[in-house]
């Protein structure tokens, strides 16, 4: 039998609940302008009310599990931290939070609309149709690559740190999907092809299982605690 490597039994990969910066991005598109109406900073972003619901809400299933998470680590983005606090009340865990977790940088694009970058931006929008959504990188911003090398260098780390538990991640949804790239270990045009048919709803849980040949995905997007509460799936990331 393949004896286990060290670190986590299971994964538990958490996007945050939806956020002002969700709401204002809807908006904004609606009305066909260049810029979300927001005056705070992409990291200071909070969570809408729905995304305080949300994040209740999975905290209450996660107390409910047999075999909840038992250790908590998070973006530190407040819509995130604020998400990973709410859904850890209730377990009774402290949250640690690590800068290897934060949204995507977007760069000279943030806080900006599909619109906005093509009118500003035509060059950038033909560049990011010639390299793919993978490997572009907005002026000043990060590729969902780039975000792969913080996706494994958390991995190394709290596989010590872990061993044996069952972690729980709060994060975004770039990088829950670059999750899925490292950890299954799949290319490309795998991933593409799972992002453009399945969006990440707010607070929906991806669930891992570690064993003697990798990990086992055992829930994609999975929504079932907001059975009582709206479910929303709002992008996180402009793009040309």
């Amino acid at each position: 039998m393949t004896r286990r490597p060290p670190g986590p039994e299971q994964l538990w990969l958490v996007r945050h609940g939806e956020s002002q910066g969700n709401l204002a991005d809807a908006r904004a598109h609606e009305l066909g302008v260049d810029r979300l109406d927001l005056d705070v900073r992409d990291p200071d972003v909070p969570l809408s009310p729905t995304g305080e619901q949300q994040a209740d809400a999975l905290g209450r299933w996660l107390a409910a599990q047999d075999g909840p998470p038992t250790a908590v680590l998070s973006s530190p983005f407040v819509r995130a931290a604020d998400t990973a606090r709410r859904a850890a009340a209730g377990l009774g865990l402290p949250v640690r939070f690590d800068e290897r977790l934060r949204e995507r940088d977007f760069g000279a694009f943030d806080g900006m609309t599909s619109h906005g970058i093509r009118e500003r931006y035509p060059e950038e929008a033909e560049r990011r149709q010639l390299l793919g959504k993978f490997w572009y990188r907005p002026p000043g911003g990060e590729s969902w690559a780039d975000v792969a090398l913080r996706v494994r260098s958390v991995l190394a780390t709290e596989a010590l740190r872990h061993d044996g538990e069952r972690l729980l991640l709060v994060s975004h949804q770039a990088v829950v999907m670059v999750f899925r790239y490292v950890l299954e270990e799949l290319d490309e045009q795998h991933l593409l092809e799972i992002d453009r048919h399945e969006q990440v709803a707010n607070t929906s849980v991806t669930r891992y299982r570690a064993g003697g040949e990798g990990w086992s995905l055992e829930a994609f997007n999975s929504v079932e605690h907001l059975a009582d509460t709206p479910v929303t799936e709002e992008p996180d990331v402009p793009h040309p």
